[in-house]
C-alpha cells in the first residue's frame, strides 16, 4: 500500500491559471474570453407569479452590482464576496431582462393547482403551466436562458418532506425532470429557482450565503445562456490527447426496464456531447445491470461516430468511467470498437463506492487528493475533504473516499486518478472546487435522471446545459 496526497488540478481562465473557479474568474476573466464568437449578452427570459418576478428582478440587480461575502465568517477563500456580472470584470457578459421577455403566472392558476388533492396530479398540472409559457418565449422570443420561479407554496406542493444530503427531496426531482424533459425540444435551457432563495437576505435555514448563491447562479446561467465554458483544465501537451467517456443506467418510469445513459466529455477542456443507449440486461444474483457485448459494442462506436463528427479527427486515447464494474462482456465490446477505429490507448475504470475509510490529522478529515493506492489496479481516492486553499473541510458530512478499479489499463493508478480529481471540477452548476464525482458519471446520472422522461421516439438534446 502507498499513501499519496495528489496535488490540486489548476483550472485555466481568460487570462491564467488557478485552482478555484470563483478567484480565476473574479482575476482572469472567463476563459472563452479569447472567443470572438461568445455572447457579451445574455439575455433571459422570466416565467413566474408577479411576485416572483419582481424578486428576480431584484435579484438580477444585485447580481449585476455585486454581493458582500459572508462578513462573520474568517474563510477569505471559501466565501468570497460576489463582485458583480457585467461586460468589463469576471463574466465580460452583460444580463438582460425585460417584460418582453417575461411571462407572468395567474394567481387563480396556480391556487387550483393548490387545490388538487394528488401530488402527482399537482406535478402534472404544475409542468403543464409553466410549459405553456416558456413554450411561448421559446418559439418567439430570442432568449438565451429560460429561469422558472417557483412560488415557495407551489414548490412544497409538488415535493415530498423528506430530502437527502444535498437538501433535495426525490418528487421536487420529479417537477424538475418532468418539466426539463417536456421542454428539450424547444431548445432553450432552463434554470429553475424557488422564491425564497432568490430573496436578498440569507433565510434560516440555508446553506448558502447570498454571494455564494451569486456564484453558482450565475456561473450556471453563463454555461446554459453562452453554450461555451468558462474555465476549462489546463491542458498537458505531455499527454496523448484523450476522450474522457461516462457510462450510467436509469430506470424508465414504470420501473420494468434499465437504459443505458451516456455522457461524453469530449477532451480534458469539456467540450461534450450526449448519447442514449437503449435497454440492457440485469443481473439476476445481485440485480445489477450490465452491458452485452454488442450493446457496448454499439454505444462507443456511436460515442466515437459523435466525437469523430464534432472534432473531424479519432482521439488518440479512451477512457471510460463507469459507476459499476466492468464485466466480461462490457469489456469485449469496447475494445472491439476501439480496435475498429484503432485506438490504442485506452482505460477501464470503475468508480464506485466504498466502506473504507482514511482518518485525518486532528479534527479535520484527510485532504481532498488523498490517495491510496492498495495495487496497481485499486485503490481509494478522497475527491472531497480538507482543502488547503479553503483552510477548511467545507463539506456537513464526513466525506466518503472513491473506490477506484482498472480494469483495461495503459496508465497508472495514480495518473488515472489526477484525472478523476481534475475532472470533479469540470461542473459548471458548482463553483466549489471539491465536486464528488468526475463529469463524466456526474453528467450520465443527471442524465438519466431526465433522459427516463423523454419520448424514446424523440433526439434528446446533446449539451449537458439541458440537463444540469
Amino acid at each position: 500500500m502507498k499513501l499519496t496526497t495528489l496535488t490540486e488540478p489548476l483550472l485555466e481562465f481568460g487570462t491564467g491559471t488557478h485552482v478555484c473557479p470563483r478567484t480565476g474568474i473574479e482575476h482572469m476573466g472567463v476563459y472563452d474570453k479569447r472567443d470572438e464568437l461568445r455572447r457579451t449578452e445574455l439575455r433571459i427570459g422570466v416565467v413566474g407569479r408577479g411576485e416572483g418576478v419582481d424578486l428576480l428582478d431584484e435579484w438580477l440587480a444585485q447580481c449585476r452590482s455585486g454581493i458582500e461575502r459572508k462578513k462573520e465568517s474568517k474563510l477569505l477563500n471559501l466565501f468570497r464576496g460576489f463582485g458583480g456580472i457585467n461586460q468589463s470584470y469576471g463574466f465580460l457578459t452583460r444580463l438582460i431582462n425585460s417584460p418582453q421577455y417575461t411571462r407572468t403566472l395567474q394567481k387563480s392558476e396556480i391556487t387550483a393547482i393548490l387545490k388538487l388533492p394528488s401530488r402527482p396530479d399537482r406535478v402534472e398540472r404544475a409542468v403543464e403551466l409553466y410549459y405553456e409559457q416558456i413554450r411561448f418565449l421559446a418559439e418567439n422570443r430570442s432568449v438565451d436562458v429560460i429561469v422558472c420561479v417557483m412560488p415557495n407554496e407551489m414548490f412544497d406542493s409538488v415535493t415530498s418532506l423528506k430530502g437527502d444530503e444535498n437538501g433535495e427531496s426525490e418528487l421536487e426531482h420529479n417537477f424538475r425532470r418532468i418539466l426539463k424533459a417536456k421542454c428539450m425540444h424547444l431548445g432553450t435551457p432552463l434554470q429553475l429557482v424557488r422564491e425564497k432563495t432568490i430573496l436578498i437576505t440569507k433565510q434560516a435555514g440555508e446553506q448558502q450565503d447570498p454571494a455564494t448563491k451569486a456564484w453558482n447562479f450565475c456561473t450556471a446561467l453563463y454555461y446554459k445562456g453562452n453554450r461555451t465554458i468558462p474555465w476549462r483544465l489546463v491542458e498537458d501537451t505531455a499527454k496523448l490527447r484523450s476522450c474522457y467517456i461516462g457510462i450510467g443506467f436509469y430506470k424508465s418510469r414504470d420501473g420494468e426496464t434499465v437504459s443505458s445513459s451516456l455522457a461524453q466529455v469530449f477532451d480534458e477542456f469539456g467540450h461534450g456531447i450526449i448519447l442514449r443507449g437503449t435497454p440492457v440486461s440485469i443481473d439476476k444474483k445481485n440485480r445489477h445491470p450490465y452491458l452485452s457485448e454488442d450493446q457496448a459494442y454499439e454505444l462507443l462506436r456511436d460515442a466515437l461516430d459523435e466525437y469523430d463528427r464534432a472534432l473531424q479527427h479519432m482521439p488518440a486515447r479512451i477512457v471510460i468511467h463507469k459507476s459499476s464494474h466492468f464485466r466480461d462482456s462490457e469489456q469485449k465490446g469496447f475494445l472491439r470498437a476501439l480496435d475498429e477505429k484503432c485506438i490504442r490507448a485506452k482505460d477501464f475504470v470503475a468508480i464506485t463506492d466504498t466502506d473504507i475509510r482514511l482518518f485525518g490529522d486532528g479534527d479535520y478529515p484527510p485532504k481532498r487528493g488523498t490517495m491510496l493506492a492498495i495495487s496497481e489496479t485499486e485503490g481509494l481516492l478522497y475527491t472531497r475533504g480538507t482543502v488547503d486553499f479553503y483552510k477548511t473541510y467545507p463539506g456537513a458530512y464526513v466525506p466518503k473516499p472513491l473506490k477506484i478499479t482498472v480494469y483495461e489499463q495503459d496508465s497508472s493508478l495514480e495518473s488515472l486518478c489526477e484525472e478523476i480529481l481534475g475532472l470533479t471540477k469540470m461542473n459548471w452548476n458548482n463553483t466549489q472546487m471539491d465536486g464528488r464525482l468526475p463529469i463524466t458519471l456526474e453528467c450520465a446520472r443527471k442524465i438519466g435522471d431526465i433522459m427516463k422522461y423523454v419520448s424514446p421516439t424523440e433526439k434528446p438534446q446533446v449539451s449537458y446545459s439541458f440537463y444540469m
